[in-house]
């Protein structure tokens, strides 16, 4: 029952030793401990507030990136329309060309027609004209004196005629 029930000298010496440790520990690791503790507070403050200053940047770099997204959706649009527009324009520069290239073609070919129509009459007057030489020929060298002959012989140079 001794400890349950203590002495007083027991009581004083460890009030003594109690004291003892309580004075050694304020002096020597009581400063060191708080100091500490201080630190540790100080830390854990400034990483939250860097924490905090971080997600203010992210949000920032995220409302920035979605900026920048929106700009360079804006921008391919923009190249889009233009690239469309362009190859519509081309598209038209081209027909143009084709038009313009067909109308080259069916003037030379009309020219070309006009020529040959103008050729072949050459040749049909040159043609008529060696006929009727021919024609002239023949009826001079025939008898000139008999109308039943004569009749006779341009009746047969038209037959040859429309025979050839």
């Amino acid at each position: 029952m001794g400890l349950v029930m203590p002495d007083i000298g027991l009581l004083f010496w460890m009030l003594v030793s109690f004291s003892i440790v309580l004075f050694i520990l304020k002096k020597f690791a009581w400063k060191p401990i708080l100091e500490s503790l201080k630190e540790r507070e100080d830390s854990i403050e400034e990483s939250l507030n860097s924490a905090k200053k971080a997600k203010e940047e992210i949000a920032k770099m995220q409302a920035s990136n979605e900026q920048l997204l929106k700009e360079a959706r804006q921008e391919r649009d923009q190249i889009v329309a233009e690239a469309k527009d362009l190859g519509e324009k081309f598209v038209k520069e081209a027909k143009n060309r084709a038009s313009e290239e067909a109308d080259k073609l069916i003037e030379k070919a009309r020219q070309s027609i006009e020529n040959e129509k103008s050729a072949a009459i050459n040749e049909i007057k040159n043609t008529v004209a060696s006929l009727s030489i021919e024609i002239a020929e023949k009826l001079l060298k025939s008898e000139l004196s008999d109308k039943k002959k004569q009749q006779t012989l341009i009746d047969s140079s038209l037959q040859e005629i429309n025979l050839n």
